[in-house]
């Protein structure tokens, strides 16, 4: 279970929301059941337009994998680096981008920001 504090130029002030860890809810779910405007269109990690930044709040970051949509889309996007990539895999160092529709909520607490356009963060 974790707090998930979203933080956006579309929102009058961020606004945190529980989840609870392990139901395999992405991200974009958690938004949408929260009313929280993050921008999507395909939810299947093709398109890039739910790019969010993501950053721990209070304990080592424990983020999952990126899925290999969320590597092909966002280096196509040039939101990460082969570079990055790599270290993501390799080194299990998060990224700091992550696609909402992707991204599965786990036991931590997290700062996720968007700028509301999709596919700009």
């Amino acid at each position: 279970m974790g707090n998930v504090t979203f933080s956006s130029p579309l929102l009058p002030k961020d606004v945190t929301v529980y989840a609870t860890a392990g139901d395999t809810h992405t991200l974009l779910k958690v938004a949408k059941q929260n009313k929280i405007p993050v921008p999507f269109e395909c939810e299947d990690g093709d398109c890039g337009s739910c790019v969010i930044e993501v950053s721990e709040l209070n304990k080592p970051f424990m983020a999952q994998s990126l899925t290999e949509k969320e590597r092909a889309t966002l280096l196509a996007a040039g939101k990460l680096t082969k570079a990055e990539i790599e270290a993501a895999v390799v080194s299990d160092k998060p990224p700091k981008y992550r696609l909402a529709c992707q991204y599965i909520v786990r036991d931590e607490d997290v700062l996720v920001k968007f700028s509301g356009e999709p596919g700009v963060v």
